[in-house]
């Protein structure tokens, strides 16, 4: 069997997968973030695995150590793990949504252009990426930076404490803003616009690769044998493509739902937008890219709605949306703007902030969580049209992520977007399930990546309203104006 970890946001998901492809079991453990003033998020890396060796244990109840066949990761992306010589973080983690470094991101345009560093990364120069957030460090820290010998991401970090190898896989580097895709390696012109040394910046491996076994004292932490088989794994947005079946350009596009949320599509090449509204990272198949349009808090905002409306209410979640079903939002004036982490595609805006537009008196709880559930999903269209100018065809999108789980949530999405909207049957699991089977693949369980494929399947498809979609697509215009409306006195916030 595999034991996959997907290390996300509000916690590391494990899942037990036997050698046919079936979840056998799951254990998920939860750790908070620091969220402040200023663009600020950080999290202890060492609440990751102190997560990561409960949940192992959790899953080791149930079967053998034995039975163990190999260790396998999926993590959150574009974050910092600022390490010493021993290993040992000097900090905590900065994470995906840290803000903070708009100053050195800046400094990073002015000395490479943005065009220049969008065709060598396929991502525009930006703060929510590793290589800024390490010169914000640098600048803001220096006598932390001054004992800082390696930089990691969340998942690199947990191999590094099972093996004691400091490397990561390609789909991880091209989320940093210093990984040149066109030769598939360190970048050592943004590297050394950044004033950085090129040491800092780990070994690069394929997402396969089995970078070395579980240590003795791994092993008493974790319960895992010592010498247990450590798969690398990948960066949770292309593991999320291959738990949905994304494999190659044939499978068609996939959207992601959880605390940041996305649309996709598989390439054999990077996607390079004109107006850069897009990015490209590196999928976990060797060989093979992931154009992704990504914003900052798609679900955050949903569950941002939800505990501010009903922090006490366990299921208002699913009461909420079924009564966001019910009532119009923007059909009625009423508008979100899901900006509460600054924002990415189509932005890039760390200076964004969220905004409800046309609140008048009779709006209720059920019109404030359905023009949040709008907002999200025009902005992810934003994303799909992209894709559609620049050669890509859709037709249909899969969904995965705990918002795939409303039925009410996927048909408004369906009518926004004028696709056929299909969730699948691991919404939750999906990019543990790809870290599963670039485990599998990596240990030789499995045969290739299109095992994915069967390992989840759609489970129903929500059709769009075409009279609902037409309406839609004269708010989405609304939508847009208020943004570029706003967007000046975003930066006098």
């Amino acid at each position: 069997m595999i034991i996959s970890h997907d290390l996300g946001t509000t916690g590391d998901k494990a899942t037990l997968v036997d050698a046919d492809g079936a979840v056998v079991a799951t254990a998920t453990e939860s750790y908070g973030v620091d969220f402040g003033s200023g663009g600020k998020a950080e999290q202890d890396a060492l609440a990751w695995w102190r997560a990561v060796c409960v949940a192992t244990r959790r899953l080791l109840e149930t079967v053998d150590a034995r039975q163990i066949a190999g260790v396998s990761f999926s993590g959150q992306m574009m974050g910092a793990v600022l390490m010493d010589g021993s290993g040992a973080p000097v900090r905590p983690a900065i994470i995906w949504a840290d803000t903070r470094s708009t100053a050195q991101s800046d400094a990073l345009v002015e000395r490479v252009g943005m065009e220049r560093g969008y065709r060598i990364t396929g991502h525009r120069i930006n703060p929510t990426y590793s290589l800024s957030k390490v010169m914000w460090v640098r600048d803001t820290e220096p006598e932390v930076f001054s004992r800082v010998r390696h930089l990691l991401l969340a998942k690199d970090f947990i191999v590094h404490r099972l093996t004691g190898r400091l490397v990561t896989d390609p789909s991880d580097a091209s989320s940093t803003n210093a990984f040149d895709q066109s030769t598939g390696a360190w970048s050592e012109e943004l590297i050394d616009a950044a004033g950085l040394d090129r040491s800092l910046f780990p070994e690069v491996a394929a997402s396969t690769t089995v970078v070395g076994t579980v240590t003795p004292e791994a092993a008493s932490l974790t319960g895992l044998l010592a010498g247990t088989p450590v798969v690398l794994g990948g960066g949770d947005g292309p593991m999320g493509a291959l738990g949905a079946g994304i494999v190659t350009e044939a499978d068609g596009a996939y959207c992601y739902l959880g605390s940041s949320s996305w649309v996709s599509l598989a390439a054999d090449r990077p996607l390079h937008d004109p107006d850069m509204r897009t990015m490209t990272f590196n999928h976990v198949v060797p060989g093979g890219f992931v154009p992704t349009a990504t914003m900052q808090a798609g679900g955050a905002s949903l569950q941002w709605i939800m505990e501010t409306l009903a922090p006490d209410e366990p299921t208002a979640y699913v009461r909420l949306l079924d009564a966001a079903a019910e009532v119009p939002a923007s059909a009625d004036g009423l508008y979100f703007l899901p900006h509460l982490l600054g924002e990415r595609s189509p932005y890039w805006n760390p200076r964004a902030r969220a905004v409800f537009a046309g609140l008048a008196r009779h709006h209720g709880p059920a019109h404030l969580s359905r023009a949040v559930l709008e907002g999200v999903g025009f902005n992810l269209y934003t994303g799909l049209l992209a894709f559609e100018e620049n050669g890509a065809s859709i037709s249909s999108i899969d969904a995965i992520g705990g918002a795939a789980n409303s039925a009410a949530a996927l048909r408004i999405f369906a009518d926004q977007w004028g696709k056929t909207v299909r969730p699948r049957s691991l919404v939750d699991e999906a990019t543990a399930l790809g870290a599963a089977v670039v485990g599998g693949v990596g240990v030789g369980l499995y045969d290739g990546f299109d095992i994915a494929k069967r390992l989840s399947s759609r489970t129903g498809e929500h059709l769009p309203n075409e009279v609902a979609h037409r309406r839609y697509l004269h708010e989405y215009q609304v939508f847009l104006d208020a943004y570029r409306r706003l967007e000046p006195w975003f930066d006098t916030l």
